[in-house]
């Protein structure tokens, strides 16, 4: 058992696999929508928002590898289908072709809370595991995406 290799309980690192997993299956919905919002976007905020959105689908690339080496340090496979992220995701997929942006930017901070929410369940599950490291991981994801919740709400006039 690999989980205790690392001196961790078994029985209490499943809980924070299984949600990490649906973690990863969120991240991968979530990164395709940044490539099609920094894809397609279009108009007057375009050189803006098409390095924001790069530089936001950089981090959620490497958020999604972190996310599944950390599942396999804790001993389990991560998820590795799109069904399986398709199915497992409570973010959805949209169409960004056309859209305009202000309506990609509010996809995005939707997105976001999304994570975000998941994020915090998760540290609960860890620190009842006595999983520090996945817990520090998941604190770091969380704040990247609080800063950049603000930015584009920012972007967008919302309070």
């Amino acid at each position: 058992m690999d989980a205790e290799k690392i001196s961790l309980e078994e029985s209490k690192v499943k809980p924070v696999v299984d949600h990490l997993n649906d973690l990863l299956a969120n991240y991968h919905i979530h990164y395709q929508k940044l490539r099609g919002c920094h894809w397609n976007i279009k108009g007057n905020n375009f050189f803006t928002l098409h390095l924001k959105f790069e530089e936001l689908y950089t981090e959620a690339l490497t958020t999604i590898d972190e996310l599944a080496e950390r599942i396999l340090t804790l001993g389990k496979p991560p998820y590795s289908t799109f069904q399986d992220y398709v199915t497992q995701s409570t973010i959805k997929e949209i169409d960004t072709i056309g859209m305009k942006d202000t309506k990609m930017v509010k996809a995005l901070i939707e997105d976001m809370a999304t994570l975000i929410e998941m994020e915090r369940t998760i540290l609960d599950i860890t620190a009842e595991a006595g999983d520090d490291g996945t817990n520090d991981m998941v604190n770091r994801f969380m704040q990247f995406k609080e800063k950049n919740t603000w930015m584009l709400r920012s972007f967008v006039n919302e309070d």
